[in-house]
């Protein structure tokens, strides 16, 4: 199913919604296309209009500058890249039997938090062989400083975007830039 990239009056881009709901968007005057499928039209009894692909709210709503839930695998390993912050390995590198963990950097038994500024991806053999000790104790440190991502990073994670709606997204989290 298609889907319409929602920017911010900003050109932040928001979240994705179903292309009807781009167009009541439009047809109510709420947002504007920025972008329209090259071949594609959708038609009523009396009128047709543009395929909409990226559509820009007219006017600017506020929207939380950090993301403030729980820490769960599914968008820890995306903010890592799905890479193993102690050896550099992608998950498509891993051998057989090996799998991409959560990892706390400052153990929860020597007084860590569950947060997203204490936790990183590990391959479970480097979380497995840094166990519940200190970096420093066994020489190991993530490749990143864990960070809390940015809202947008977490809502457009996993979301399928073709290259046209990408050119929206990419400068919002590229680089993993804070707010």
């Amino acid at each position: 199913m298609d889907k319409t990239l929602l920017l911010n009056a900003s050109t932040e881009p928001l979240t994705f919604i179903s292309v009807k709901r781009a167009v009541v968007l439009v047809l109510k005057q709420k947002a504007e296309i920025i972008e329209h499928h090259a071949l594609k039209r959708i038609r009523s009894e009396r009128a047709e209009f543009p395929y909409p692909l990226v559509v820009r709210l007219l006017t600017y709503i506020e929207i939380p500058r950090r993301f403030r839930g729980i820490v769960t695998n599914t968008f820890l390993f995306a903010r890592d890249d799905y890479t193993c912050q102690y050896c550099g390995r992608h998950r498509n590198r891993l051998k057989k039997g090996e799998k991409l963990t959560r990892e706390h950097v400052k153990p929860i038994s020597r007084g860590g938090a569950d947060s997203w500024e204490n936790v990183t991806t590990a391959c479970s053999t480097c979380n497995h062989k840094k166990g519940s000790r200190l970096p420093y104790e066994v020489s190991m440190y993530p490749k990143k400083t864990p960070f809390e991502p940015r809202y947008i990073a977490i809502v457009l994670i996993g979301q399928t975007a073709n290259p046209l709606q990408k050119r929206y997204i990419e400068p919002f989290v590229k680089d993993r830039l804070r707010l």
